[in-house]
């Protein structure tokens, strides 16, 4: 299975050049202003994707989503997943997925790092992709003025259940791709803060058992 992984679009998204491929995931940000026009915008465009599979979570600027979730999920496409905290099993991979950062409290899906631990300790011990929008603390998290930036519970919660790939965002100057023992990590953020959307969506070959 081909899956494509995409994230932090702002808005952008129709300017994504995609390739074929059998699944795709977005890694949150799908708006930059967090409107409810812009997240119609979003839907109607993934929905129309030429995947069997489209998943996605928010992000901290996805603002409609956190504040209107009732209504968002009217909105919602049928052959659209969303993961807000919760799984999905896909052809026996098991997908985790989650909107939540830490200290951005003035944004969406925002907690304090001290609540973190809390938050994710909820997460299932069988995933194969963990999906996120924060990063875990010290890998592919450096913002562009070289703080580390990503979550350190997360951290400590992924060693513990060895996902085979941890997708996330978020950190726009971080993209990219890091394999530390049993774990690939893929920042997957399209947009550049400075040059626009200019990182490619990162494909992953899975071989399914």
């Amino acid at each position: 299975m081909k899956i494509i992984f995409i994230s932090d679009t702002h808005g952008l998204h129709n300017e994504l050049a995609l390739p074929k491929g059998d699944m795709i995931i977005h890694g949150g940000d799908i708006t930059d202003y967090g409107t409810e026009q812009e997240t119609i915008d979003f839907l109607k465009w993934y929905s129309s994707l030429n995947y069997s599979y489209k998943i996605f979570i928010a992000g901290n600027h996805d603002m409609y989503l956190e504040e209107n979730p009732v209504d968002f999920l009217e909105l919602l496409p049928p052959n659209v997943i969303y993961l807000r905290n919760n799984s999905v099993e896909i052809e026996g991979i098991k997908i985790w997925g989650s909107p939540v950062t830490p200290d951005f409290m003035d944004w969406a899906f925002g907690k304090r790092r001290e609540e973190m631990k809390e938050h994710w300790k909820y997460m299932p011990k069988e995933i194969d992709i963990l999906l996120t929008h924060t990063p875990p603390k010290g890998i592919l998290d450096t913002s562009s003025d070289w703080q580390s930036l990503g979550c350190k519970d997360l951290l400590a919660k992924v060693k513990e259940i060895k996902p085979k790939y941890h997708l996330f965002g978020h950190i726009h100057a971080s993209y990219g791709q890091e394999k530390i023992k049993e774990t690939e990590f893929i920042n997957g953020s399209n947009l550049d803060s400075y040059k626009g959307l200019i990182n490619p969506p990162i494909i992953i070959n899975w071989k399914l058992q």
